[in-house]
């Protein structure tokens, strides 16, 4: 396939194509490399906590991952990233030759690291188990015992929900961190039933 071949073809693809991703079912996404199914952790605040509570956190969560070697860990923003704007309004205030604007520019560059200084601590952990071709009967009681000894080992941990994959991979995709609930097409929400 030549390039001009393959950009119409991409152009064509569906985004779970491009994710490479064939579906979201109610408890995982579904991969060509076997099903996903990811357990959100509900972070701990650690600077309340003392040096040997951190020490015995980590070692919980080690024994987690070394016990199920089949688990990976994986840790998200779950809130927007700043960044790309505050690099352009500093280049912006560098260029900047009218004192008022320079001003609202400075101004605009504080507000975005307050901001982002409230939201440091909006991180998402969350521990993926990797399903290769197991039987829908035999998914569900390994989920349940996966997810108990997370919970056995002192995190409050719950399996993920459709609504949640999705606002994961809006998050990971397109920085989407307003969306209160996504929808599985464009404008779903406003379809009435006429039943």
């Amino acid at each position: 396939m030549n390039r001009k071949e393959k950009k119409s073809s991409r152009k064509r693809s569906s985004t779970r194509q491009l994710m490479n991703i064939k579906g979201i079912t109610a408890y995982s996404l579904d991969t060509p490399r076997g099903e996903l199914v990811f357990f959100i952790i509900k972070p701990t605040n650690i600077s309340v906590l003392s040096d040997d509570n951190i020490r015995a956190r980590i070692n919980a969560l080690m024994d987690v991952i070394k016990g199920m070697p089949e688990l990976e860990l994986l840790c998200l923003n779950s809130r927007e990233n700043f960044e790309s704007h505050k690099a352009y309004l500093r280049r912006r205030a560098d260029e900047e030759a009218n004192p008022a604007l320079y001003k609202l520019l400075q101004e605009d560059l504080l507000h975005l690291d307050q901001t982002q200084t409230q939201m440091a601590t909006a991180r998402e952990f969350s521990i993926i188990l990797r399903l290769r071709d197991e039987p829908e009967t035999d998914a569900s009681p390994y989920i349940a015992r996966v997810e108990k000894s997370v919970r056995d080992q002192g995190f409050t941990v719950q399996c993920a929900s459709e609504q949640d994959y999705m606002r994961l991979l809006g998050v990971y995709f397109e920085q989407n961190v307003t969306t209160e609930r996504f929808e599985n097409f464009e404008g779903e929400r406003w379809i009435v039933d006429a039943e």
